[in-house]
């Protein structure tokens, strides 16, 4: 080295200054290659490793300069001479040494590969702290900023709020029950999970078809819907929910519940009509949906942003997404018929339905994501996927930069921790069990991502109770994302989760016997001066309700919904049944399901924006649909008596309340114009009130 320095000194520092650092760590960085310090040289750029110490012959800078390799270096000046060359072989093969940077004063980059504990105290990947508190309303009056909550709403604008909140249905008009056991009684109803599937469903980007121009059909991808409903209708602790849906072949292969689960992985978009030089490239798009699925979903991670280089914002480091990647290396989807007696057998499936076996007699067929058995033909070049996984620079196949091994996310694991979660399959089946892995890893409060876990799937509930996240941004908890307006509550909201079993239910009671929620909506100009977001949650803010919600509390108050629940969908808007049941087509969505602000299942949706545009009052004036709903409560109220009766029993079904005195009276002066019963309920079934939960 003592002679490499001096070379350096002598000669190269010279040399490299001249020819090579205005374009590497001068005036620029082309390719990423920065050779002002000896660290960032050794780094390499964007195509890999350039120099190597001791290793002229084999350092692509050297195979440059000789214009042996393309580019020729230097890129923009005659090629170097065979005495400067002889100088710069000569110092590599002597170490490649430096004495100082070449610019001076210039620190190396940082090893983005390398997380420190520094990027450990973002809060979110911190664990959970241990708040002392009795009560939501404790912790939410501690930050209140002097400010204190509104009266409660009355209990008839309660109970249609907790039935709309917890079934996404309107209350029974009769409904006089405590509001601790309605509640009870709402969260033991098939409603609940049908109601909040739904939100489920947006996180995890599903449809019942392959997108891109053909979107072929997956006439078996129901059953993961049915499975999100029974799972929640049955309390299943959130993390077996989360285990199951990243493996639940692994954990149970001969469950159907946990088999169909496995279909949140496979629910993305997938192109059937590929070249055979974009195989590789689409298999990689494949195993990069079910990451960023899954990191957004259930970590509120933007991790797939680290695909073509290390994030630039959170600790990611690309590194680190390709060893998680590599967890779905021989995953794929797949359709099995599943016997009576819980046996599993392949179906030999294509998109093309001419070509599928049929089901097995007494079986049921379903789409699942998993290894081992034949999976669904997508297209005919190449295979299904590849046997091995590797680091991708800028996210190209054609620059591979070694395989890929599991492991997981550094910021929120130990180093050498990975072999901690490493789940060893049985020698008689075919599966890797590296999804199983991730899923412990997942699921780990003490060493893993359990503590953001707990806390992504509380603030998803708030949420939806509220209309507002504890953390707003509640598909990302990184540095791009809000942080939380109420970070010990949404701790101590996330340690009840977990010390009840990961059961949301009681998480659910908890929120909605507070007295926050049950605050009115009233105004205070006070209060929205201090936080016009109004994030310290001093009022309740009325919530427009989702397309589907409004659709079904029509149905619903007209008396025509049909509360058949799972099995194939439809899209036949005139169908009676809820709104889940719709099958979700990607290319022809439910029309009046879009004008209400659905959204596209392309990607993890952790809200959904709120739009006033004129589809909305066209559909409820003008529609087949909304004639029949019209008719169908006129037909409800009719036996009522006179028209303040009809009027009243109206009022009384779809607001939950009386009538005021004007709205009677403008009710009997239009019907007495000449207009129909039907004519009235379909002007009531029009009113804002009906479509907001105040």
């Amino acid at each position: 080295m003592e002679r490499g320095l001096k070379s350096f000194q002598q000669d190269v520092a010279g040399i490299l200054k001249e020819n090579c650092l205005r374009c590497h760590g001068g005036e620029r960085v082309k390719s990423d290659f920065d050779m002002a310090t000896r660290e960032d040289l050794l780094r390499g750029g964007s195509h890999g490793t350039v120099v190597v110490p001791f290793d002229a012959k084999g350092s692509v800078l050297v195979q440059q300069i000789n214009h042996a390799k393309e580019p020729h270096m230097p890129d923009d000046k005659p090629k170097l001479s065979a005495e400067v060359i002889a100088k710069i072989t000569a110092w590599i093969d002597d170490g490649a040494p430096y004495a100082e940077p070449l610019v001076a004063g210039k620190k190396p980059k940082r090893d983005a590969s390398v997380v420190t504990d520094a990027d450990r105290q973002w809060w979110s990947f911190q664990p959970l702290k241990k708040i002392k508190a009795k009560s939501i309303d404790e912790l939410l009056l501690k930050n209140a900023k002097g400010m204190s909550f509104n009266p409660p709403a009355d209990k008839a604008t309660l109970v249609r709020r907790l039935s709309l909140d917890l079934t996404g249905l309107p209350p029974d008009s009769s409904e006089q029950t405590d509001l601790s056991a309605l509640t009870d009684r709402l969260l033991a109803s098939p409603r609940y999970g049908e109601r909040w599937a739904r939100h489920w469903l947006d996180v995890a980007r599903f449809a019942e078809s392959t997108g891109f121009e053909q979107d072929y059909d997956r006439p078996f991808a129901f059953h993961y819907r049915d499975f999100v409903i029974k799972a929640l209708n049955s309390d299943m602790p959130y993390d077996q929910f989360v285990k199951w849906q990243l493996a639940g072949d692994e954990y149970e292969p001969q469950n159907p519940l946990a088999l169909a689960a496995t279909g949140f992985l496979g629910a993305g978009v997938f192109p059937s009509q590929i070249t055979a030089n974009e195989v590789e490239r689409t298999r990689y798009d494949a195993m990069d949906d079910m990451l960023s699925t899954t990191s957004s979903a259930m970590l509120g991670l933007t991790v797939g942003c680290a695909r073509c280089h290390d994030h630039k914002f959170d600790p990611f480091p690309t590194r680190d997404y390709y060893a998680m990647l590599s967890t779905f290396t021989t995953t794929t989807r797949m359709n099995v018929d599943v016997l009576p007696d819980g046996k599993v057998t392949a179906a030999k499936t294509t998109m093309n339905a001419k070509t599928n076996t049929p089901v097995v007699p007494g079986a049921t067929r379903m789409m699942i994501c998993g290894e081992g058995y034949d999976p669904i033909v997508m297209h005919t070049q190449g295979g299904p996927f590849f046997d091995k996984t590797y680091v991708l620079k800028r996210g190209s196949p054609d620059m591979k930069d070694g395989e890929a091994t599991q492991s997981f996310l550094q910021v929120l694991s130990k180093p050498g921790d990975a072999k901690r979660w490493q789940w060893q399959p049985p020698k008689d089946t075919k599966t890797s069990g590296r999804r199983r892995s991730l899923s412990n890893w997942i699921t780990d409060v003490d060493q893993g991502a359990g503590a953001l876990l707990a806390r992504v799937i509380v603030n998803r509930l708030w949420q939806h109770h509220f209309g507002r996240g504890l953390v707003p941004t509640v598909n990302d908890f990184g540095k791009t994302g809000t942080a939380s307006s109420q970070p010990e509550l949404l701790d101590w909201l996330a340690g009840q989760l977990i010390a009840n079993g990961w059961k949301l239910k009681p998480i659910h009671k908890l929120i909605l016997s507070s007295q926050a929620w049950k605050q009115s909506s009233l105004r205070d100009a006070i209060k929205e001066a201090v936080d016009p977001d109004n994030g310290l949650f001093m009022r309740f803010v009325p919530q427009r309700l989702e397309a589907e919600a409004i659709r079904d509390s029509m149905l619903a108050i007209s008396g025509l919904l049909d509360e058949t629940m799972f099995g194939p969908g439809t899209r036949d808007e005139n169908s009676k049944r809820r709104s889940i049941y719709f099958n979700i087509k990607r290319s022809q969505l439910i029309g009046s399901m879009v004008a209400f602000d659905v959204p596209e299942p392309l990607v993890s949706q952790g809200s959904r924006p709120t739009t006033t545009v004129a589809p909305q009052a066209l559909i409820l004036m003008n529609s087949p649909q909304a004639r029949q709903w019209a008719e169908g409560l006129a037909k409800r109220i009719q036996p009522a008596g006179d028209a303040p009766k009809q009027i009243a029993m109206a009022y009384r079904i779809c607001f939950n309340r009386e009538p005021k005195p004007t709205e009677l009276a403008t009710g009997a002066e239009y019907l007495k114009s000449g207009a129909s019963l039907a004519d009235y309920c379909q002007v009531v079934l029009g009113l804002n009130e009906l479509i907001y939960v105040n």
